[in-house]
């Protein structure tokens, strides 16, 4: 992508703010999720039971909420929800911390619940203002350098987090927490004012006929159905392999349970180097041929770190694994936002990412039964054959086309 298409995508007033916003955003989120977490290991001894209710109040919502918020970000108005949304989240934040004072520790599994409830709210609103605000031959550059934030705080966030509640603890964690989440809804002022909406039209309709409309519109849209089928395989694959990392370094590398680590900050300078990258690439890459691309690389990578006794190897899987990995996520999310209207694009996320965090939350509770019955580099191989699998049902998007004109442009 040439310096000029960046200078002006950077000039873009609703870019601006959307990455300013989610700067704040994933300060908030990795400070609160890594404090929470060692808080409640520390409160509990490592109670095996608090620890995944955690991921519990983290990802349950994802299942109940995403296709009722997406539902709603196509109904409301995209900037205001998402103001609300951070600003919610901030309050509810603030109230935990007040109840960590005066009252029960345990408050601070609601400070995750409820913050990811909203988010299914705001996510979609988020990705509505790309359709609206970014001109479509920007789309996939623009996810590529929001993509990239979610890369670095991927290295960074763990740090931080852990950082900030040994030096300062739980009370100080959460209200930086809280803080980040008023920032990111200061910043969201600044976006463009949202266009007016047909409010009669939307009155008309009732939430239920709005999300059955959402779902006939997916099973229309060929290139939909058929990335639905592909969250579903790359959401078991990444399920199954998910919490084996960790016996990966001890059985199939002989190293200490520590070495994880060098994996994950492997894997993680690979995501932010693919990130920029994919932003460098992304006007003269179609993102059908990204995300095929990105899916390909991902299952060699998971047959060789199953197959590897080698460290170095197994680090050079784990580094092109990151490498590829903003591929597919900015080749998904725009061929989502080019091939879907404005009016849907809410309901066609909340239809979508369940699919993978339904397939990935399935495969990583047999994930360990799984292990006790065949051996670790079958379950690699087997990860890395969905993704394969996946990767068939991409290869007809090549002939459909790329973007969706709406109705008046």
């Amino acid at each position: 992508m040439s310096s000029t298409s960046i200078s002006s995508l950077f000039r873009n007033r609703f870019v601006q703010a959307i990455l300013l916003a989610g700067l704040f955003l994933q300060i908030g989120i990795w400070v609160r999720n890594f404090s929470v977490l060692l808080y409640v290991v520390e409160m509990t001894n490592g109670d095996a039971f608090a620890v995944s209710m955690v991921s519990v109040a983290e990802f349950a919502p994802i299942f109940i909420f995403s296709f009722i918020g997406g539902t709603f970000a196509d109904r409301w108005r995209p900037k205001r929800t998402m103001i609300w949304c951070d600003i919610l989240s901030s309050a509810s934040v603030f109230a935990v911390l007040l109840t960590l004072i005066f009252g029960s520790w345990k408050a601070v599994f609601f400070a995750t619940l409820f913050s990811a409830i909203l988010s299914q709210f705001s996510q979609p609103s988020g990705l509505k203002l790309f359709k609206m605000h970014v001109p479509a031959e920007q789309i996939q550059a623009g996810m590529s350098i929001y993509q990239t934030i979610f890369a670095v705080f991927m290295v960074l966030g763990p740090v931080l987090g852990t950082f900030v509640y040994q030096v300062f603890g739980i009370q100080v964690a959460i209200a930086i927490t809280g803080l980040a989440f008023l920032m990111s809804a200061a910043a969201l002022l600044f976006l463009p004012p949202d266009r007016d909406i047909n409010e009669e039209k939307t009155m008309q309709s009732t939430l239920l006929q709005e999300m059955a409309d959402g779902i006939r519109y997916v099973l229309s849209k060929k290139v939909l159905t058929l990335l639905g089928v592909c969250f579903l395989a790359a959401g078991l694959a990444i399920g199954l392999i998910q919490p084996l990392g960790v016996f990966l370094v001890t059985e199939r590398l002989g190293l200490e349970k520590e070495y994880l680590q060098w994996l994950m900050a492997a894997n993680g300078i690979g995501m932010i180097v693919g990130g920029g990258l994919a932003m460098a690439f992304a006007k003269s890459v179609a993102p059908q041929k990204m995300l095929a691309f990105g899916m390909f690389v991902d299952a060699i990578v998971m047959v060789v770190s199953g197959m590897s006794t080698t460290p170095w190897i197994t680090l050079t899987a784990q580094l092109f694994g990151g490498l590829v990995l903003p591929c597919i996520q900015i080749g998904i999310n725009t061929m989502i936002l080019q091939n879907t209207e404005e009016q849907y694009i809410g309901r066609v996320n909340g239809i979508l990412s369940p699919l993978f965090t339904g397939a990935m939350v399935v495969t990583m509770s047999m994930a360990g039964s799984l292990k006790n019955s065949f051996s670790l580099v079958t379950m690699y191989e087997a990860a890395g054959l969905l993704f394969i699998f996946g990767l068939l049902f991409i290869l007809p998007l090549y002939r459909l086309p790329a973007i969706v004109k709406e109705p008046g442009t």
